[in-house]
């Protein structure tokens, strides 16, 4: 176990609350689809504006749409379609978790995003190739 990480609550929410900006975007991350997954190779991405996601938990389970806002200092995606009506008859936006959606798009307009993902995809079909012709000799 890593002596510098606490594992007491009230640590953990402290670290949460008093992060900087790039910690706290990088919890925001949310995991791919089956289909992104095998595309790049990755997990898990930090979610951005434009993003098409499908929420996994929760009332509003498998509703898809866009993320129009990320809320870092809450950790929170405002998303398109998702609303709650108000006792007072109007309606107001609901903000869902980050690590309770699914990304099914990605907003490709970011070069610097589309790079990094490009950039970690992993070969896997030379290696197959390898150990057969290995086995076969």
């Amino acid at each position: 176990m890593n002596e510098l990480v606490s594992v007491k609550p009230r640590k953990q929410r402290k670290l949460l609350y008093k992060g900087d900006k790039r910690l706290r975007h990088k919890l925001l991350g949310a995991s791919l689809s089956d289909k992104l997954r095998e595309k790049y190779g990755v997990r898990t991405i930090p979610v951005k504006n434009g993003d098409t996601v499908r929420i996994s938990r929760g009332d509003f389970s498998g509703i898809e749409g866009k993320i129009t806002e990320v809320n870092t200092e809450k950790g929170r995606l405002i998303i398109e379609g998702v609303t709650r009506e108000k006792v007072s008859g109007t309606s107001t936006k609901v903000s869902i978790h980050a690590s309770k959606v699914e990304v099914i798009n990605l907003n490709t307009s970011d070069k610097w995003r589309m790079q990094k993902l490009e950039k970690g995809k992993k070969p896997s079909e030379p290696k197959k190739e390898s150990k057969e012709k290995s086995e076969n000799q």
